[in-house]
């Protein structure tokens, strides 16, 4: 059996305070790109067994969400041993959710291939045992995120209709424990809520990551690439989580940016 986990895209990240149990509170809207997506397939096997090819493999054969789901859900339904291979489309360090995607499709195919009938509401609940955003891949819709970006509540941008997006990717890498430790709370932003039911072309200035601070001083590359994405006519471009991917949201299919180096990662489609 075969499933498609697909990533997403932050619009607006703000990091509000740290948590008692060492993570932080944040609010942000995620949005699913449904046509960015790995390939995953599962089969049943006489052994455990999980394979990895494609963007980042090398990092992720023995340490993965795939695995740490499966393990999850054995310990409270009977499974069989599995033989699972992923394919990665989706950058890893990229701030895309990739691995948070991929650990809750493989919740949703196991659930699926083994008829185990576990509720939507539980495989929020198993999904977020595995990593904050895990739980946004299993209704996989556009959400309003709080707490640790666990807790969501659905909401709509009509504004983002018919509009196109490009994603870049440089050799830039970024871990999220670090990418926290260098992030300053603050209570003060506007809400995200409010500021999205505003026109795109108004977010440029309302709406930011808390994140782009200290990283665009670190690795000036980001701030260039989400220059280039406004000169070449982006509504509104960003860090996408924690980084290091930047996007921009456009009226119209973008070009290839001009003089990005061959091994950036690049991909544009429409937002569904």
């Amino acid at each position: 059996m075969i499933a498609f986990p697909n990533c997403k895209i932050n619009i607006g990240l703000h990091v509000l305070s740290k948590r008692e149990d060492g993570f932080h509170s944040i609010e942000t809207i995620f949005l699913p790109l449904k046509n960015l997506k790995d390939i995953l397939e599962i089969k049943e096997s006489d052994q455990i067994f999980f394979s990895c090819t494609g963007l980042g493999s090398e990092y992720l054969t023995n340490n993965n969400l795939c695995l740490k789901a499966y393990e999850l859900l054995k310990v409270d339904y009977t499974l069989p041993s599995i033989k699972m291979h992923l394919h990665k489309c989706i950058p890893t360090s990229a701030g895309l959710g990739g691995g948070s995607s991929d650990a809750a499709f493989t919740l949703l195919l196991l659930n699926k291939f083994f008829q185990l009938n576990i509720s939507i509401k539980s495989l929020e609940r198993y999904a977020a045992m595995l990593g904050s955003d895990c739980a946004l891949f299993i209704q996989n819709r556009v959400a309003f995120g709080k707490g640790k970006g666990d807790k969501l509540s659905s909401i709509t941008i009509p504004q983002l209709q018919n509009k196109y997006i490009y994603i870049i990717k440089p050799n830039v890498f970024i871990k999220t424990a670090e990418a926290y430790s260098h992030v300053k709370p603050t209570l003060s932003h506007p809400s995200l809520k409010s500021l999205i039911k505003k026109p795109i072309s108004s977010w440029k200035d309302t709406i930011t990551n808390d994140f782009e601070h200290y990283y665009f001083n670190r690795f000036p590359v980001l701030a260039e690439i989400k220059q280039s994405l406004y000169t070449h006519g982006a509504l509104y471009a960003s860090m996408t989580g924690s980084g290091s991917a930047m996007y921009g949201i456009f009226d119209y299919m973008p070009e290839n940016m001009h003089a990005l180096p061959l091994s950036y990662f690049q991909w544009k489609g429409i937002i569904e």
